[in-house]
């Protein structure tokens, strides 16, 4: 097993080695992920730039963001993008709050915020039980048809990108345990576990 997973590692290209500095440069280490979609550099821009760009949900805030992809990778059971986004939910909120929502409980949320995070762990456990009442809920918590739109569309974007990482095995970066809050590592107890050593 490589640090892109049970696949070999890929072929170095430009597109891939300016992934792998751009890494470096934000968080001081080239992450797994960013390791197994070498494969395909971009594929991941396209969809990244397409989860940015989603009408209704393209001014999310760091804050919404992070509590939406926390609470649907929580849901999904993908400790990576928990660890990831959970970290970055602890920066723009606190790690009580990160930890909260990666849990299941929505402490220290707002009205609104808590029913984004009840949808995205809808959409992530089972998308096919969904009704109109909960849409409702999300109106009711004053968002436009055209934001709850945007918002399960870049909620399933998400959950397509961590199928991916999970189904070839990519475990969460080593680096997590040091740069993780204490709190955050120990609310994310499913999924992947985290790699044994720096990939390096």
């Amino acid at each position: 097993m490589t640090a892109a997973g049970f696949l070999g590692e890929p072929a170095m290209t430009a597109e891939a080695r300016q992934h792998f500095d751009d890494d470096v440069a934000e968080l001081g280490f080239v992450m797994n992920a960013t390791r197994l979609w070498a494969y395909a550099p971009a594929t991941m821009d396209g969809l990244f730039d397409l989860m940015r760009h989603v009408p209704g949900a393209d001014d999310l805030t760091v804050r919404q963001r992070g509590i939406l992809v926390a609470a649907c990778a929580a849901a999904f059971g993908d400790s990576y993008c928990s660890l990831a986004w959970g970290s970055r939910l602890a920066t723009a909120a606190d790690a009580a709050t990160a930890a909260a929502v990666l849990r299941g409980s929505d402490d220290g949320l707002t009205t609104s915020e808590r029913a984004m995070a009840v949808w995205a762990r809808t959409v992530a456990r089972d998308p096919h039980r969904t009704g109109a009442a909960d849409v409702q809920q999300l109106r009711d918590a004053g968002f436009a048809d055209t934001q709850i739109f945007g918002i399960t569309v870049y909620v399933a974007l998400r959950i397509a990108f961590s199928t991916v990482n999970d189904a070839l095995g990519v475990r969460p970066d080593a680096e997590f345990r040091s740069v993780a809050p204490a709190a955050v590592l120990a609310a994310v107890t499913y999924g992947r576990p985290l790699s044994d050593e720096t990939a390096g």
